[in-house]
């Protein structure tokens, strides 16, 4: 864990990326509005001056703050991903990663940030594109190689593979999600992703509907 060059006397404060994890930890509970630099310096344990140096604004390190957030989670899916790409029927990879995607996005961490990126949106809009990009996008172009790959190897039918790749998303995460955000609870999740990804491969798939039970 990085931290701060240690002075007399005094316990060594945080850096790098340890501060940016003390400061998401601020801005989740007071809010960006009420956070302060000064509070972020003595939970870090460091000089207000010396925060500074490394984050000039309290946006800024906001904006670092949240960029770091979405660079952690950025290869969650990729073991689920690669087993998709691989398979020769893709409906049980469909269903691993429409679980996997719901214990991601769903995790309070997730649904905590996902709401202060929103609250922000509106004042600091290049924060809110910025995760979004690095988040939501870039995993749905994850997703939406896995198809190109499946697509070529005669397992799926898909002509716009990141189309299909935001539409599976959607189908999967937006419900829950959306639930989530307003602080309800989303029932019969394992139903949920059974119907997503039946509703997909109806779309895109090439070995027909799954026999009933």
């Amino acid at each position: 864990m990085p931290v701060a060059p240690r002075t007399r006397g005094r316990p060594p404060g945080l850096a790098g990326p340890a501060l940016l994890a003390e400061a998401r930890a601020v801005f989740l509970e007071r809010g960006y509005t009420a956070t302060t630099m000064d509070e972020i310096a003595s939970r870090a344990r460091i000089s207000k001056s010396s925060l500074y140096r490394e984050h000039p604004s309290k946006s800024e390190l906001f904006a670092a703050v949240v960029a770091d957030w979405a660079a952690s989670g950025s290869d969650a899916t990729r073991p689920m991903l690669e087993r998709l790409a691989a398979a020769a029927e893709p409906r049980d990879g469909l269903v691993e990663l429409g679980h996997g995607m719901l214990r991601g996005m769903l995790a309070p961490p997730v649904v905590e940030m996902r709401r202060l990126v929103i609250t922000e949106a509106n004042v600091q809009p290049e924060v809110a594109a910025a995760y979004r990009r690095d988040s939501w996008e870039r995993n749905v172009a994850a997703l939406a190689t896995s198809f190109e790959a499946l697509h070529r190897a005669g397992a799926l039918t898909v002509d716009d593979p990141l189309a299909a790749a935001a539409e599976f998303t959607w189908l999967v995460v937006g419900a829950p999600l959306n639930a989530a955000l307003l602080g309800e609870r989303f029932d019969g999740l394992d139903a949920h992703v059974t119907s997503a990804v039946t509703t997909f491969l109806a779309r895109y798939g090439t070995l027909g509907p799954a026999p009933l039970p």
